[in-house]
Parts: C-alpha cells; structure tokens; sequence
C-alpha cells in the first residue's frame, strides 16, 4: 500500500517544480517586467479621453450651466426636469422605438438576405452593394431619402404608377418619423448582413448537405442551423446596433431639419435632445440638461447592452 503514496508524492514534487520553474522562467519575468510599461499607454488615453469626460459629464448634469461664467449646483434637478420635459419623453420614446422597432427590422431584412444570399452566385458581389451605404455619409444618404420621399420622388411615382391617385405625403408630421425608420433601415441593413454572412461563411457545407438529404427547407435549415451557429454573431450584432441606434443624429438632423434650424420636436430622439440643449439656436443653452441627458442615454445603452447579453448567453455550439 505505500507505493501509491510514494508515486503520488513524487508526481507531486514533481509538479511543484515543474510550476516554481514556469514561475521562474527568464520569459516569464521579462514579460511582467513589459506588462505595465506597454499597457500604461493605453489606461492613459482612456483615462483621458473616456473616463475623465465621462466622469466631468456626470458632475456638469449636476449642475446648471450656460457655458460661460460660474457653474450653480442644483443636485437632481436636471434629472428631474428631465423626466417632466414633454419633449424628452418623447425623444426617448423615439429612442426606443429606433432600438426596438429599427432594429428588429434591420435583422429580420438581414435574416432573409443571409438565407437567400448564402447559396446565391455572385454574393460577394451582391454583399458589396448591400455594404455600399455604410460608406457613403449619412447626410448625403438623408438627402437622398428626402428627394425619394417629396411630392414628385420617385416614391410617389411609383405609388402613383400602381394606381393609386393621391399619395400619401411622405413628409407630413404624420408620416415623418415611420419614414425616418424606414431610411435607418436602409442605411443599416447592408452592415449586419455584411457580419452575418461572414459568420455564415464559416459554417460547414456537410451541414447544409445533410439537411438537403433529409428534405429540410429554407426556413428549417436557418432555424436549427445558420441561427444557432451564428448565434454568437449575433449577439455581438445586436449589442452594435443598441450602442449605434442611442447616437442615430446626423440622418434624422439631415432630413428632418431645415436649414440651420432643429427638425420639429416629434422626430427628436435623446441625441437630437442633447443637441438641443447644448446648443440651442434660440435662449439660453442648458449644459447642465444636456449632460443629465447624455448620462441617461450612456445608463440606457449599459442596461440594454448587460440584457442582451444575458438573455442571448448560450452554450457554445462545435462543428
């Protein structure tokens, strides 16, 4: 009965010395002698750029500013006035809707392009052009959707064309916002079908050939193959979309807005909000209402962003 006990201390001595000697390694010394010195840099510009405008914002929301001359503390009341504001309750509920509503469109369109793309000859090029307005900028893309969308565009030609004698006014207060959605969609939807067939890309063909031989169609084969082996994919997508739909500006600003003058309020979302009390083109501006508002959108992103990942988390999936 003591040889066991004597093999089983030997290994153990043996792998003591094996880790002390690891611990000890002149390569493992010099890279810890090389872990702050070249990760100093990179804390340094965060600290810098990201942290400490993070950490002023948060203070300034404390405080009612007009951007010159003493700053007055006023606790919460930014917070408060802010949820009292008609205009930023329906900033943020636009905000959400962008989120929401947006993105479900974004996905379920690049859903069935990745479906009818992957087995499409000539995809790459098809990927490209879906990409194409995600290189043009999104002033020039708002633009365009305003000369698609006014009273003689090719939108109501084409209305016109099918029979239907009076157009809706695409433009009206009415219809402004949907329309403003349906342009993010566009604008979007190339980007994340972009990501997800790149994922695709990677899936084993036997796969889709195993599925073929037991009769599955389309939709069965996305379902019990492409979305669970890209699943990973798109979560990381959807955490992309809920950081990029909080700061959607510059389109809604574009086409929405006259020139030099704010977009009307029923089109707002939290950064056009932000805008707009930073930089009032009327009155006084309201820095303080502005970075209570920027803490509420960055609080917004980290609640929806620690949910996805949360109600996305699954096992990973081998092949």
């Amino acid at each position: 009965m003591a040889a066991p006990a004597v093999v089983g201390t030997t290994e153990r001595r043996r792998a003591t010395r094996v880790s002390t000697g690891a611990r000890h390694s002149p390569f493992l010394a010099r890279r810890r002698r090389l872990f702050w010195p070249l990760l100093l840099p990179a804390v340094l510009v965060y600290l810098v750029f990201f942290a400490g405008p993070s950490l002023y914002t948060f203070w300034l929301s404390l405080n009612e500013w007009a951007g010159a001359g003493p700053m007055t503390f006023v606790g919460l009341d930014n917070y408060h006035r802010l949820f009292v504001d008609p205009v930023f309750r329906t900033s943020f509920a636009n905000t959400l809707w962008i989120i929401l509503g947006v993105g479900g469109a974004t996905f379920a369109v690049s859903f069935g392009l990745t479906m009818l793309l992957r087995d499409m000859k000539g995809r790459k090029a098809a990927r490209s052009i879906l990409f194409f307005p995600n290189i043009v900028p999104g002033v020039i893309l708002a633009i365009l959707w305003g000369f698609l969308f006014q009273h003689d565009g090719l939108v109501n030609t084409a209305v016109t064309a099918v029979g239907l004698e009076h157009p809706p006014n695409w433009l009206g207060q009415e219809n402004l916002f949907p329309v403003i959605m349906a342009g993010l969609v566009w604008t979007s939807t190339g980007f994340y079908t972009t990501i997800l067939m790149a994922a695709v890309d990677q899936i084993p063909r036997e796969l889709y050939e195993d599925c073929d031989l037991a009769g599955a169609n389309a939709f069965q084969k996305f379902r019990f193959v492409t979305l669970p082996l890209m699943w990973d994919v798109v979560g990381v997508c959807a955490v992309l979309w809920t950081i990029t739909a909080v700061k959607v500006f510059e389109f809604i600003y574009a086409f929405a807005g006259a020139a030099g003058q704010m977009p009307d309020t029923g089109v707002w979302n939290t950064a056009l909000y932000t805008y707009g009390e930073a930089f009032a083109s009327g009155g006084v501006p309201r820095y303080g209402s502005a970075a209570a508002s920027a803490v509420v959108m960055l609080v917004l992103v980290g609640v929806l962003v620690v949910l996805i990942r949360r109600v996305m988390r699954r096992e990973a999936v081998q092949y």
